[in-house]
């Protein structure tokens, strides 16, 4: 026999295959021992021993984390998970309902790279599809909706209503502070709004509307929220009511069933000022509670006070119609607290589920399932009434409540025996939802569990009139626009699908390097369970025992996640890095008032913070102050401390940023917690910049409070062109009594907390799978070393492009943390050529901008992430450098300032097909780096942001603007 065992690799290993740490991170070992070389360092370990301060690193650092799984592993974990899920035929109602998801959306779309990996659209030259699907849902809106102008797109129902109440406060003149609210709203609701009313002095009353204007309070108001259907799923006439509330100069917003105003009249058309909800139903899962994209319409007049992403029309260099971000783009940065909303990202890949379910179905489509629901309600309750079972409203949409005595516990058990669950309101009702999804052996299944007979339901179907009010009939248009008529066959819509994503740039066909974004590998395997029927299919209110598998998945993840940051505690129910913040701060708040200190309402925030911090503080009831940074973009000790003192006695908290929004670990953090212990107040990480952090130093331990995580950006959930994201908070033992809970799901947070955040208990449960994947995949040295690589990556870039991009701020020996920030502002200076300049060159070059004049303007913010191997750094620092010898030649005069191929970037193949009269070639133009290099053409040239905002249009324009 041959002996080979000098080079035998141990089974064990050869079992275990490649580690998916190996796929995950990009850099070979080779490519990395070059990317060190540049920096001047031998290994990742003296990397981190010089960039990170040794005050805060924890040497030899092990998370107590499983040992790394491979791919196989992890799903088949999670697949024994998903078994120990039991979803029934959900008939709860409350805002979820089945739907089927079309398969074409759901393999081109949910589970298409080219959709889920893209970014928000900051980039808009290179972002054209992705807005032009959410036109299609802000015009599907706006037409059900009755009024002019819909978002694309809000976080959830509840938080939507809540942001319309806000809207409606600042927007009107009322300065009462009592906002009334419909008793037969959706409870989840009516929740989150208390919790969001409390810390801006907002008194919520709760009245009984049924009787109309008879039920509203006496006295003052500044607006109502109205349901429409009810939760009970009473449809009713609030035109009267609405009236009234206007008299007394107030604004309504209208919480609306989307799919039941296929039917209903709209609430634009009886007077809404704000119509909200969900768009769950239109083909996307329920998944235990998310991710959906809610929405927001608003009237002519109100429009700029919108929150959230708006998408509007304008023009391009050449006149041509294109799309882009309006008005209230990324306001928090700009404004800060005078912020109008904290909102910083939406749920834009599942907006664009639905706006894909409107074009499929289109407007008769969406009527005929509306029906379906209805007409499975009316029959259901019918039969129940000739059974002698009382039901108790004349006129509904999809939800029928029966009242049974003393019986509901034994209705809704019996329903559980034929595999359907119900929703208990009582003792004594019964609620049941119809849907999409409902059969008319489903109706037999829920009339058993009320002792009735089975019947002829076609028989009983022919004598059954509809349930919805004669009054309230629909006789409106919607969706006219061509898009909800063109796209019936899946032919045709799968080409829809993908003419639009090919004119998007996403992480499928360039690194996408924007600073405090954290754009990295959303692996295959990560995704493949969040489609999972399993984890899918839950109802967020159903008996916590269907969801033992996905709550020991949210479990883990907990655990894992307080392991990783040091903290003691961890929730994951919000469902928005804005609404981490929000979180945390109301636990600050909480624990002051608890301990007698209500008057401490102070939030410090640096200069540099992102400015959804100063939002957050906002709405969380504090008072914000600025602490200015140094130059080096430290926090300036001396003025904090000046600061601290001068707010001894009313200090709630600091709001800091770690690494810091200008890429460094800053070597003071420690001092800075305790100044702000020391006076009293707590601490308040914000986790945006996490990446630089796993495996080296943790935020529970180096002084922090509270932080909350962004799992969209560390954790690999990914972007989806602007969402979904999770935001959950980790916080010391102290802070745990006040993390959020919910009022359906006991289960979902402390008795004592600040209530929901969230209208799902779990926020968007049915992505943590990624999450959990990924801490599964990687384990701790894994994770240790992706922070590792990312900082290599940064201080790789900042070396290679420093002679020709400054870098502008450093830490102690001149390193970066995961991101760093080129100076361009001399060369502008001197050039002309400005930060929009350089990032939409970078397109003809085929590579996605970084983040443009954040945190400080007329600069670049660069993150690459540990995901991109070194022939991608090297693509983009070569067009970087290439597009510095262009500069250069405008300054030197071979390229006029008004003519070169960086101000009239970026170019398109039509701009290529005519005259040509510029002082470059087309050559220069289209193929910087040769025509050996795979071409990603930008769909239109540079955008006019300016008109669109002057001449705003948000919805499908007439088929004549595409004419010409």
């Amino acid at each position: 026999m041959t002996d080979v065992t000098h080079d035998r690799i141990p089974l064990a290993a050869l079992e275990h295959g490649t580690p998916f740490a190996d796929r995950h991170v990009g850099p070979a070992p080779a490519e990395l021992a070059h990317m060190l070389e540049v920096i001047g360092v031998g290994s990742l370990e003296e990397l981190g021993q010089h960039a990170v301060p040794e005050g805060i690193r924890e040497r030899d650092l092990e998370l107590a984390l499983p040992e790394p799984a491979t791919e196989a592993q992890a799903l088949a974990e999670l697949r024994s998970r998903a078994q120990r899920c039991r979803p029934h035929a959900e008939m709860i109602g409350l805002g979820y309902y089945g739907t089927v998801t079309p398969p074409v959306i759901l393999r081109n779309v949910l589970e298409s790279p080219a959709w889920y990996t893209a970014y928000t659209p900051y980039q808009p030259e290179i972002s054209q599809g992705r807005l032009e699907a959410l036109l299609n849902f802000q015009t599907m809106v706006a037409d059900l909706t009755g009024v002019p102008v819909a978002n694309a797109s809000m976080l959830d129902e509840s938080t939507a209503a809540a942001e319309g109440m806000t809207l409606v406060r600042r927007a009107g003149r009322a300065k009462s502070a009592r906002f009334v609210v419909d008793a037969d709203t959706l409870p989840q609701t009516l929740a989150v709004l208390r919790t969001r009313a409390e810390p801006l002095g907002i008194e919520v009353v709760v009245a009984d509307l049924s009787q109309g204007v008879a039920g509203l309070p006496e006295g003052d108001l500044f607006g109502a929220l109205l349901a429409y259907p009810g939760a009970s799923g009473e449809v009713r006439d609030h035109e009267a009511v609405i009236a009234e509330v206007h008299d007394r100069g107030g604004q309504v917003v209208v919480a609306a069933d989307l799919l039941a105003l296929t039917l209903l009249r709209p609430p634009g058309e009886i007077g809404a000022d704000v119509v909200v909800g969900t768009t769950q139903r239109f083909g996307v899962p329920m998944g235990f509670g998310g991710p959906h994209a809610g929405y927001m319409a608003v009237r002519k007049g109100i429009e700029r006070q919108l929150p959230g992403r708006l998408v509007g029309v304008s023009v391009d260099t050449d006149g041509n119609q294109a799309y882009r971000l309006a008005l209230q783009t990324r306001e928090q940065h700009i404004r800060r607290e005078k912020a109008t909303s904290n909102i910083c990202t939406a749920q834009v890949l599942l907006a664009v589920v639905a706006s894909m379910y409107g074009v499929y179905h289109g407007p008769a489509g969406l009527r005929a399932i509306a029906t379906r629901a209805h007409r499975m309600a009316a029959v259901l309750a019918e039969r129940l009434r000739r059974g002698g079972v009382e039901v108790l409203h004349r006129d509904f949409f999809d939800t029928v409540v029966a009242r049974v005595p003393g019986k509901a516990d034994e209705v809704v058990a019996a329903a559980r025996g034929e595999g359907v669950n119900l929703r208990r309101v009582d003792a004594d009702h019964v609620g049941v939802s119809c849907d999409e999804t409902t059969t008319r052996a489903l109706l037999a299944k829920v009339w058993k569990a009320f002792g009735l007979d089975e019947v002829d339901v076609d028989e009983l179907d022919a004598g059954t009139p509809d349930a919805l009010p004669a009054g309230l009939l629909r006789t409106s248009e919607y969706m006219t626009h061509p898009v909800f008529h063109t796209h019936r066959s899946e032919t045709s819509l799968l080409r829809y699908l993908r003419e639009l994503s090919d004119k998007d740039v996403a992480l499928d066909r360039s690194m996408i390097p924007l600073g405090s974004c954290t754009m990295k590998l959303n692996a295959t395997a990560e995704m493949e369970p969040i489609t999972w029927p399993e984890f899918s299919g839950l109802h967020p209110f159903a008996p916590a025992q269907d969801a033992e598998g996905l709550l020991e998945i949210v479990s883990d993840l907990e655990g894992w996640l307080a392991e990783i940051t040091g903290y003691d505690a961890v929730s994951l129910q919000p469902n928005a890095g804005s609404q981490g913040e929000f979180a945390g701060l109301l636990a600050i708040r909480a624990y002051h008032h608890s301990r007698g200190e209500a008057e401490r309402d102070v939030c410090l925030i640096p200069a540099s913070a992102h400015g959804t911090n100063a939002a957050s503080a906002v709405m969380a009831g504090l008072r914000v102050v600025v602490v200015r940074c140094d130059e080096s973009g430290n926090i300036e000790l001396d003025h904090l401390r000046e600061v601290v003192g001068k707010h001894q006695d009313d200090l709630a908290a600091i709001m800091i940023t770690y690494p810091s929004t200008h890429g460094v670990y800053e070597d003071t953090v420690r001092e800075v917690c305790g100044l702000v212990h020391d006076a009293g107040g707590q601490v308040y990480v914000d986790g945006a910049n996490l990446n630089a952090l796993i495996g080296l130093a943790r935020m529970g331990k180096f002084g922090s409070d509270v932080s909350h995580l962004n799992l969209h950006k560390t954790f690999c959930i990914p972007h989806g062109g602007g969402g979904p994201g999770v935001g959950p908070i980790g916080v010391r033992a102290h802070l745990a009594p006040f993390l959020p809970n919910h009022p359906l799901q006991p289960a979902a947070g402390p008795e004592t907390g600040v209530g929901p955040i969230s209208a799902a208990p779990w926020g968007s449960a049915s992505i943590l799978p990624i999450s959990w994947a990924y801490v599964r995949m990687m384990g701790s040295d894994g994770l240790r070393r992706a922070t590792l690589t990312a900082v290599a990556a940064a201080n790789y870039v900042a070396r290679r492009l420093d002679e020709y991009f400054p870098v502008l701020y450093t830490g102690t020996g001149g390193f970066v943390a995961h991101e760093c920030i080129l100076d361009l502002r001399p060369i502008t200076k001197a050039s002309g050529i400005t930060v929009d300049d350089v990032a939409k060159r970078l397109a003809d070059y085929g590579l996605h901008a970084p983040t443009m004049s954040f945190p400080v303007a007329g600069t670049l913010m660069v993150e690459p992430t540990e995901s991109e191997n070194l022939a991608e750094l090297d693509r983009f620092c070569e067009a970087m450098i290439a597009i510095r010898a262009e500069i250069d030649k405008v300054t030197a005069g071979s390229w006029p300032a008004d003519d070169n191929p960086l101000v009239h970037a970026p170019h398109t193949a039509a701009s290529l097909a005519g005259r040509w009269e510029h002082a470059y070639s087309r050559e220069d133009a289209a193929f910087p780096l040769g025509t050996r290099v795979a071409k990603v053409w930008p769909p239109v040239r540079r955008i006019d942001q300016a008109h669109g905002d002057r001449n705003l249009v948000c919805s499908c324009p007439p088929l004549s603007a595409y004419e010409g």
